[in-house]
């Protein structure tokens, strides 16, 4: 199984649907800040939870955005390269 790095970014209309997606996508989490935040998925977590955000969404007024992050990243300040082979990781 695969583990991948991902940016989750999302912009929400309405303050109950922010609580639920936040909530959604902060238990999938790694780190982040607000609405911006990371995630190591396997393609079975990813799915499960763009399945669990497409449900908390009014998809003519919120947008989520889904980026998989590629093997050249620049890191600047403290930022540190994680690398994760298998396992799920539990914040």
């Amino acid at each position: 199984m695969k583990i991948r790095h991902y940016l989750i970014c999302y912009d929400i209309a309405d303050k109950k649907r922010l609580y639920r997606v936040r909530k959604v996508a902060y238990s999938f989490a790694f780190g982040g800040q607000k609405s911006a935040i990371e995630s190591y998925l396997s393609q079975k977590e990813l799915d499960k939870l763009a399945k669990r955000l497409f449900l908390k969404i009014d998809i003519e007024k919120d947008k989520i955005n889904i980026i998989e992050v590629e093997e050249r990243v620049i890191l600047l300040g403290k930022a540190k390269r994680l690398i994760f082979d298998k396992g799920t990781i539990v914040v």
